[in-house]
């Protein structure tokens, strides 16, 4: 079994060799939404100047799509299905070039009509507004915010990778958010150093200046259909579905498209230290499922599985996208989760 990446720098150095390669890559087909599996959500057009929403994009769940207005900003759309009983669940899924919360949709299929299920599709992606503004750790968690004082009740929370540290960053100040239940999150590494911490920020604003220089190109190479087959390919220890493949391409085609991913890139959407800043100083009962991941690591893992309230679960023969290839053990271990704290 191949040893997987321990360092945020390395999940970023293979896009910036992909834009290096533009050259011997296919544009990917614009057509290939009509292949993709969903019903067409209608588009919208929101108030206010370079508002970019999703155009022709399936849903992503089965879900009613809602927007909720962020000031400063624009929309961010949410799907709900209210049927059932029990503490709301909100879904939230990973940032990527390609991300939506079709990520979530066995979760989403799993729990729906049994409790209220939600799914933020946070801003710039999915169904969200796609402006060209700032993305930062603090707009995500404003989204998440937003969605939980909207439903106005407790909730339970399930975030994906990245994710995670948004939802981690609102648990901190929202009392309503009860659980966190974590699918392989980022921010649990290795610690960095003092100095490298601190300039971090710096880096990651110089290297978004040089990747605006070269936004277009760069996120043409890396949503081709080779490319995300090959990024996919690292999140799934089998074969990866052709309808992620096929959603993912449509999504990650949407006006405005590479305005939230190239923020990511430059790593201006990841936390310093985030375990010091994040997870350590968290109060609200926590579980992370995990097993390999090509993109993270769990060095910190113990240290916070060891902290009142806190737990891990392995999930083993999973590669980032546990839900996705093993359900059933996914949900006994969620179930068994809130069981403990309801």
């Amino acid at each position: 079994m191949k040893r997987r990446t321990a360092s945020r720098s390395r999940l970023l150095l293979p896009l910036l060799t992909l834009a290096l390669s533009a050259g011997v890559l296919t544009v990917a087909s614009r057509g290939s939404a009509q292949t993709t599996p969903g019903q067409t959500a209608p588009a919208q057009t929101a108030p206010g100047q370079n508002i970019l929403n999703a155009v022709g994009l399936p849903a992503a769940v089965s879900g009613e799509l809602r927007f909720l207005t962020l000031p400063g900003f624009g929309r961010a759309a949410y799907y709900a299905s209210s049927a059932g009983t029990g503490r709301p669940l909100v879904l939230l899924h990973a940032v990527n070039a390609a991300a939506s919360a079709y990520e979530m949709k066995p979760l989403w299929d799993a729990y729906a009509g049994t409790r209220p299920v939600y799914a933020l599709e946070w801003p710039g992606f999915g169904q969200s507004d796609r402006p060209d503004v700032p993305y930062t750790p603090e707009l995500m968690t404003r989204a998440l915010l937003a969605l939980v004082a909207e439903l106005n009740t407790d909730v339970d929370v399930v975030a994906l990778s990245l994710g995670s540290e948004f939802a981690a960053r609102a648990a901190l100040t929202e009392s309503r958010i009860r659980t966190l239940a974590l699918l392989s999150p980022s921010g649990l590494g290795n610690a960095q150093g003092p100095s490298q911490t601190a300039t971090d920020g710096n880096r990651a604003d110089r290297l978004y200046g040089q990747l605006r220089g070269v936004g277009g190109p760069l996120f043409w190479v890396i949503h081709t259909r080779p490319s995300i087959h090959y990024f996919l390919s690292r999140s799934f220890r089998g074969p990866v579905p052709e309808n992620v493949i096929k959603y993912a391409m449509v999504t990650s085609s949407q006006p405005g498209a590479k305005n939230a991913p190239l923020h990511f890139i430059s790593g201006r959407l990841f936390t310093p230290d985030a375990y010091e800043a994040l997870y350590r100083p968290l109060k609200t009962p926590t579980t992370v499922l995990y097993d390999q991941d090509g993109f993270v690591s769990f060095e910190r893992l113990p240290a916070f599985a060891a902290q009142p309230g806190n737990q891990a679960v392995r999930i083993p023969g999973t590669d980032g996208l546990p839900h996705w290839e093993k359900l059933p053990e996914v949900r006994a271990a969620l179930d068994a989760f809130w069981a403990q704290h309801r």
